[in-house]
């Protein structure tokens, strides 16, 4: 196997997903660093290469990305489930906005080294995927893992179910591939990517009685028309937000808790007579929830186990599969709870959330910390990973971390200036130009004062309920 000289490179980034190409934009910005990535994939983008044809972001676009860019035309969708609201990049539009942030903001600085389908091997070295060629790339200063939040969808991955020879079951890129219709398709997953199966069969004029959807676990979901960038949408968020702070200060125990947070139009759920267990951050519009609520027949009766010949076998029991009956795999755990770690350590960082599931914009503050403060203990003090959500409970344990990152962050002045100027920041502060110091420094004291007593009652009632705190 051939083995090249050694490259030197102040920071060697592992991955150019959207992490690694986040992380890589700002440190560029930030810095006059040397840069050198690299990736198993034939281009940048990460997931989003393997990523179902018909996927599209669940964020604003606007808000999405690299930081120096926008990703979009900062529209608002006028046709279609979420209308009304800013646009959702397909994702043939991410890895094209991916491979044009490569080539025309990364590349051209001349600091940027880029080496596609290259395995990391360790320790500085690298394997071509193409030709064998094995090569040490020296960090000056840091080896920058941008893969450790382990991203997947179900085509990265083999069914996890064994099946029947009789019986089809596909992930779901294979939709968009038919050249027959099912007779019968069973949905199997309650995530993001199972709402989207099923929209997306609907939406082709699939009559909801032929479909059935598997639901391991119901989930927690997120108003997308509250998460939403733009002063036309601000009065919405702070009235949201509001409830929220409100409901947090008046519960008087967990699920009095979500009950307020539902009153309030945080939270939303697919069935109001079936209370959820899971939380993973999905986003969908009231519309999306009114549609897929047309499909009556939801099975609640645990995960998938296989799939044998004319029958589907669950945890909790089995269910006839009737002849010409396609099932769909959107089982894969796209946003899988990683163990945190410390995210600076001698010449290594580990990226990670440091804002509950916003896997950029946390990547990009994380390369303004490394850019803008020399301490290693200062920077994880300031960025302590907040781990993906998966339950319910995870709702409070991620709010309570958020928000100690959050106040941290506000007594840096030189980051705080950051964040607000950042168009990855979905809800920046006004413009403050011009208010007096006085003012601006009681209405900080009022906000920390606010966000102590929601960090106080969280804990509180996670105490309460015998519940652990990360």
């Amino acid at each position: 196997m051939p083995t090249s000289e050694t490259l030197e490179t102040d920071y060697l980034i592992i991955g150019a997903g959207a992490m690694g190409m986040a992380f890589a934009d700002t440190l560029v910005s930030h810095s006059d660093a040397e840069i050198t990535i690299v990736d198993r994939g034939h281009q940048p983008g990460g997931h989003w290469n393997t990523a179902y044809p018909f996927v599209r972001l669940h964020q604003p676009s606007a808000c999405y990305g690299v930081n120096s860019t926008p990703l979009g035309r900062d529209r608002i969708d006028l046709t279609g489930w979420n209308a009304g609201l800013y646009e959702l990049a397909s994702g043939g539009e991410v890895t094209a906005y991916f491979t044009d942030v490569m080539r025309q903001v990364l590349l051209p600085t001349g600091r940027v080294r880029y080496l596609p389908m290259t395995e990391y091997l360790g320790n500085g070295r690298v394997r071509s995927r193409v030709n064998g060629a094995v090569q040490h790339i020296h960090a000056r200063r840091r080896i920058v893992d941008a893969t450790y939040m382990n991203v997947q969808v179900p085509s990265m991955r083999p069914s996890p179910w064994p099946v029947a020879e009789s019986e089809r079951c596909v992930p779901l890129n294979a939709l968009a591939q038919l050249t027959e219709p099912a007779d019968h398709y069973t949905v199997i997953g309650a995530g993001k990517t199972g709402i989207d199966a099923c929209l997306w069969l609907l939406g082709n004029g699939v009559d909801p009685d032929a479909i059935r959807w598997i639901i391991p676990r119901d989930s927690w979901l997120l108003d997308r028309a509250i998460l939403q960038p733009g002063a036309q949408f601000r009065a919405r968020a702070e009235t949201a937000f509001a409830g929220q702070a409100h409901a947090i200060a008046a519960a008087t125990s967990i699920p009095d808790l979500f009950e307020r947070l539902v009153d309030c139009g945080l939270l939303l759920r697919f069935d109001p007579e079936v209370w959820p267990t899971m939380y993973r951050c999905a986003t969908v519009t009231q519309a999306e929830l009114e549609e897929v609520r047309r499909i009556r027949a939801v099975v609640r009766l645990g995960h998938a186990r296989r799939i044998d010949a004319g029958t589907l076998v669950l945890d909790g029991g089995e269910l006839p599969i009737a002849p010409g009956t396609l099932h769909i795999d959107c089982a894969a755990d796209a946003l899988a709870r990683r163990p945190p770690v410390p995210i600076f350590a001698p010449d290594r960082m580990t990226l990670q959330s440091v804002r509950t599931c916003q896997q950029v914009f946390s990547a990009a503050l994380l390369a303004k910390v490394e850019t803008t403060f020399a301490d290693d203990a200062l920077k994880n003090d300031l960025c302590r990973p907040v781990p993906h959500p998966d339950s319910g409970i995870d709702w409070l344990r991620t709010v309570l971390a958020m928000g100690r990152n959050e106040m941290r962050w506000a007594a840096q002045p030189e980051l705080y200036a950051w964040l607000n100027r950042s168009r990855l920041q979905m809800f920046p502060q006004p413009d403050t130009t011009g208010i007096a110091p006085a003012t601006l420094a009681a209405a900080a004291q009022v906000a920390r004062a606010h966000a102590e007593a929601k960090e106080r009652k969280l804990t509180e009632l996670l105490v309460a309920a015998g519940e652990p705190i990360d």
